[in-house]
């Protein structure tokens, strides 16, 4: 992997406000990144020290394997959740 794609995903995901989210395809997008599953991939080897929780997929939840922490995390930064579901057009953040 590109090295510097990997840094430019990891800095984007690092500028989501505290109370906003972005989708695996908003910074994917943001960072020029082939594919939102790249985004995915970075966070899950090397993401434990950025913001991962504020990143979700399309449809506003979050990987099931995180569901629970994940929410837990958004709703201490004031974002709630619908269930398991995040009101996007809310919450979410676009990078610039």
């Amino acid at each position: 992997m590109d090295e510097e794609l990997h840094e430019r995903v990891r800095e984007i995901i690092a500028t989501i406000p505290a109370g906003r989210v972005a989708t695996y395809g908003d910074v994917a997008a943001a960072a020029g990144a082939p594919t939102p599953r790249l985004v995915g991939r970075i966070l899950a080897e090397d993401g434990q020290d950025v913001p991962w929780h504020r990143v979700l997929r399309a449809n506003g939840t979050p990987a099931p394997h995180l569901v629970h922490r994940q929410l837990e995390l958004l709703r201490g930064e004031g974002v709630l959740a619908d269930g398991q579901r995040v009101d996007l057009r809310r919450y979410r953040w676009q990078p610039e």
